[in-house]
């Protein structure tokens, strides 16, 4: 049989302008490994490339070893997921650096959100954060705050906010969000939990957590560095 191979490809690849993918609206696509499918949010390139992606390991699936020259980038939404001897359940949140390696696999099932070449040249640590732990929540402008990551280019954080509040109070660098649990009223548009958003810097809607409030990933400030395709 013939390697897999995906020619270069291009998914909501317009960084100037909004993207949304609906959960309901998932199309999942298989991948190098049996076992292992996934939902393209937005790419540029082609099997290496500047990815953001749904991934869902069926039990007792695996990737051999690889590296990530871009860094790579991982909250697990269920499931255990596995790098090496290392086994991470749901609300971890991963950062493995530009030029690491590692051999991801489950042994029950996981889905995981994934980030792929998006990262500083320079960024050289790992990150491992267990969002469940409440020593990572502080209470800041009426909403709990759990900071995965900042830098100059970028922040990462989880966020639980209660009904009916703004999500953001302007986000003229852009933002990109992912709806972990509750909902998100936007623009007559309802995000139910595992809907997706990217907004290009300058775009700033009024987004609006539900009636049960919503508890959401986001991360700014990254769509304003350029995008370079892979190949």
């Amino acid at each position: 049989m013939p390697p897999f191979r995906i020619s270069p490809m291009l998914v909501n690849a317009d960084f100037s302008r909004p993207a949304t993918v609906m959960a309901d609206d998932y199309h999942w696509v298989t991948s190098p490994q049996p076992g292992v499918e996934r939902v393209m949010l937005d790419r540029v390139g082609g099997e290496k490339a500047r990815a953001t992606s749904i991934v869902r390991y069926a039990p007792r699936s695996d990737f051999p070893e690889h590296f990530h020259p871009g860094g790579e980038e991982v909250f697990v939404l269920s499931g255990v997921f596995s790098e090496n001897d290392k086994h991470y359940p749901a609300g971890y949140y991963l950062r493995n650096p530009p030029g690491s390696s590692h051999q991801p696999s489950s042994l029950e099932g996981a889905v995981i959100f994934v980030k792929l070449w998006q990262m500083q040249p320079e960024e050289r640590v790992a990150t491992r954060i267990d969002t469940r732990d409440p020593a990572f929540w502080v209470r800041s402008a009426g909403r709990d705050i759990c900071l995965l990551f900042a830098s100059a280019h970028e922040h990462v954080s989880l966020q639980r906010l209660p009904p009916g509040e703004l999500v953001f109070q302007g986000c003229s660098g852009g933002a990109e969000l992912l709806v972990i649990e509750g909902q998100v009223e936007a623009q007559g548009q309802t995000l139910d939990q595992g809907s997706w958003m990217r907004l290009p810097p300058g775009f700033d809607p009024a987004l609006v957590s539900g009636a049960e409030g919503a508890t959401l990933f986001i991360k700014t400030g990254h769509l304003c560095i350029p995008i370079e395709q892979t190949s």
